[in-house]
């Protein structure tokens, strides 16, 4: 009987995904451990591979399809013996059974619960046939229209019948693609427009994995989590000063500090001097953790991810600056790995560098603090008795009022702006 290759779950979370491509054919000879297939999920672009061998015998869901559930049945492999005509009687009709384990909640940046998957994720393969579809064949009553969650909502959102939709996904299932094409006949009849609805229409742009976690995430934390702003501005002209010099006594070395850099310097710092400060909510109590894990903003295409600094409060700035700039770079190409993304204690937003004066974050749960920074920019000052200028960098904590008081808040700050202000201290 051949070997049922199924869509793997790459991560606790997630429940569909697109299969970018396939790297082998079939007639191909597939071993254990081969690389068989490309996955992309709402953060990353991740090869799968094989725990099956065998010769690769017929390709049921083509590469490029989209919002494929986990566990569908998406390619045969032939075992040693078996020849095309094994494929004849293999049953395919529907994805095989999803576990009923509840799934924690995603976070829009990575956070939550941490899977801590290999390397490289295996396809899995079952032996269990799929669930026969139920419909009016089988004297059971109306037909169930089988369909993607989003292929779904793109109908009802259009007024499109999903009973006269042809579904071209595994098993005949309704995908998204199958709604964005449905013919004129499918349509409902068109509901009068409403007084808020501007005459020249609208485009629909599907909201894709990514989004539809921030969306989710961001809500249940500005509903859920009391939290406060509290801001703060430093004087930034010693640290742009000491910036100066070292980038250029380090230039042979090819090391380049960023004020970005110094910033997760000072707020890993901050932290060691206010523990407090590093710690997450849970009913049974507070989590003081021992290492602070700074998740710094990453802006790509479609949404944020939040790749993590570990051991920040470890680390000088140079070796902040290279690891910054490899998960930075990784994560616009969405090739990180899901631990290094997830996981982290604090975190910092830095919309400086796009000329924004000061903003308030909303919290990463379960994190209970995010940093937001805002551009440097020259100001008046009061120095000493004297009017004068200074470059000056407003700050903003959001902080979760279940863990961070205004007190610890307000210390953490305190230290921040003192590494800020003072960077030679940070050396100590």
């Amino acid at each position: 009987m051949p070997i049922q290759i199924l869509m793997p779950a790459l991560s606790p979370t997630m429940e569909e995904g697109t299969l970018a491509k396939w790297l082998v054919k079939e007639g191909d000879e597939i071993n254990a451990g081969d690389v068989i297939a490309e996955i992309e999920t709402d953060k990353a672009t991740m090869e799968v591979e094989a725990v099956e061998e065998g010769v690769l015998g017929k390709i049921l869901v083509p590469g490029g399809s989209e919002n494929v559930a986990i566990n569908t049945v998406i390619a045969l492999i032939l075992e040693e013996g078996e020849d095309a005509g094994a494929l004849e009687g293999a049953d395919v009709a529907a994805p095989a059974p999803q576990s009923p384990s509840p799934s924690p909640e995603p976070s829009p940046q990575g956070e939550g619960v941490s899977s801590q998957p290999a390397s490289t994720p295996q396809i899995s393969s079952a032996d269990a046939s799929p669930s026969p579809r139920r419909g009016k064949d089988r004297g059971e009553g109306v037909s169930r229209i089988k369909a993607s969650p989003l292929a779904k909502r793109l109908a009802k959102e259009a007024g499109l019948d999903l009973a006269i939709i042809t579904g071209t996904g595994p098993g005949g299932r309704i995908v998204k693609r199958d709604v964005l094409n449905a013919p004129a006949s499918a349509a409902a009849a068109p509901a009068a427009p409403t007084a808020l609805q501007a005459p020249g229409g609208f485009d629909l742009v599907p909201l894709d994995g990514m989004r539809k976690v921030i969306a989710a995430r961001m809500t249940e934390s500005f509903r859920d989590v009391p939290h406060f702003p509290l801001n703060i501005d430093c004087r930034l002209d010693a640290l742009l000063s000491a910036r100066k010099d070292i980038n250029e006594a380090a230039a042979e070395d090819d090391i380049k500090i960023s004020v970005n850099d110094f910033i997760i310097r000072a707020s890993a710092l901050a932290l060691k001097n206010v523990p407090a400060a590093n710690a997450s909510y849970t009913p049974e109590g507070l989590k003081l953790w021992h290492d602070v894990d700074i998740a710094v903003a990453v802006a790509i295409e479609g949404g944020l991810i939040t790749p993590v600094v570990r051991q920040a409060q470890a680390k000088g700035l140079a070796a902040i600056s290279a690891e910054v700039k490899d998960l930075a770079g990784r994560a616009k190409a969405r090739k990180l790995m899901p631990e290094e993304y997830q996981g982290g204690t604090f975190t910092i937003s830095n919309m400086g560098m796009m000329g924004i004066k000061s903003f308030a974050s909303i919290i990463n749960q379960p994190q209970a603090c995010i940093l937001s920074i805002g551009a440097g920019e020259k100001r008046p000052v009061v120095i000493g008795d004297e009017l004068g200028i200074a470059t000056m960098m407003t700050v903003t904590l959001t902080c979760d009022h279940r863990v961070v008081d205004g007190a610890i808040g307000a210390e953490f700050l305190k230290y921040f702006k003192r590494y800020i202000e003072n960077p030679a201290m940070m050396l100590l």
